[in-house]
């Protein structure tokens, strides 16, 4: 059985626009201490997705539907106050977007961090500060940092707090939506090292969003490719890496800039489409090299191409 199930994923959003489809029907496995990769460009349904997951909804949701079993158990069907006593931060926790955003300014860290232990595991505060001392030793941090306010640490610092805020309950499930992007090149490379640690002493799945294949290289087991709300390939690392599929995959691949090759990075035609009216048919037509006429009318399904699953039109064939 999957650590992780998500089948059918919906999540739209109502503005005064019109309604936008930030996540559209996905679904994907993750077993345990595995890592998931989420790719794609701005405005896919990364984040939206990982928002889902841990139900972290604003007010203007229009449709939020689906099946999110962890170890078997429907967490959807759980109701708001079930899910904030049983599962949110307890058994799964993020990691958010730009670290500074995520710490009280007035608040010294240490207590940041180690308040989740006073509130839902009832812990004295001491005892609590203790633990918090300890998992900052696991992450980088000298244990006196938590005397200390976030104006007092560098980016990589605040951004090792905030992965321990996330540890702190010990959670199943680790969500990082971009966890390094606010970093420079060489503190990416720190924090990266860091979860890989972590993500072998403690066991911990995890799914890890971000703009950049290569970084998803270095950790992830399996890889979404995400476009306008709609999963377009998924598969191992190894295989999406290696032999990409979808056209957008292969664009997205085609774009990183090599080293050792005289070989130009490729660039992607055109703009994402506006998700409150996307493109009838392939989401991804108006900019795909390959399109056929049945991709401005209708929806490719998820073809089983080999290991991996790939919504486009020209693996019908290959597929049956």
């Amino acid at each position: 059985m999957p650590h992780l199930e998500v089948r059918n994923l919906v999540l739209h959003y109502e503005t005064l626009r019109g309604v936008v489809h930030a996540v559209d029907s996905i679904s994907f496995d993750i077993e345990k201490g595995e890592t998931l990769g989420v790719v794609g460009e701005s405005g896919c349904g990364k984040s939206s997705t990982a928002n889902a997951i841990l139900r972290l909804l604003p007010k203007n949701v229009e449709e939020y539907t689906g099946e999110v079993r962890l170890n078997g158990t429907d967490i959807m069907e759980l109701d708001d106050e079930q899910f904030r006593t049983q599962i949110r931060w307890k058994r799964i926790a993020m990691v958010f977007q730009g670290a500074m955003n995520s710490l009280s300014p007035v608040l010294k860290i240490g207590f940041q961090v180690a308040e989740p232990l006073v509130i839902h595991e009832k812990m004295p505060q001491k005892e609590a500060m203790n633990r918090t001392r300890e998992l900052f030793k696991k992450v980088g941090l000298p244990p006196e940092f938590t005397d200390r306010y976030p104006h007092e640490l560098s980016g990589g610092m605040k951004q090792r707090v905030v992965i321990s805020m996330a540890l702190i309950l010990k959670p199943e499930l680790l969500l990082l939506d971009e966890p390094t992007s606010a970093l420079d090149v060489s503190i990416q490379a720190q924090i990266m090292n860091l979860l890989k640690d972590l993500k072998k002493e403690f066991g911990v799945s995890m799914i890890f969003i971000t703009h950049d294949i290569a970084l998803a290289s270095d950790i992830c087991d399996k890889l979404v490719v995400m476009y306008a709300g709609q999963i377009s390939e998924y598969g191992t690392i190894e295989d999406l890496l290696e032999d990409p599929k979808h056209p957008y995959s292969r664009k997205l691949i085609d774009s990183i800039p090599l080293l050792r090759t005289d070989k130009k990075p490729d660039f992607i035609p055109g703009a994402p489409p506006d998700l409150i009216s996307p493109p009838t048919g392939c989401r991804f037509h108006p900019r795909c090299p390959y399109v056929m006429p049945i991709c401005r009318t209708d929806m490719s399904p998820m073809f089983t191409v080999g290991r991996q699953l790939v919504r486009c039109w020209l693996f019908e064939k290959e597929a049956k």
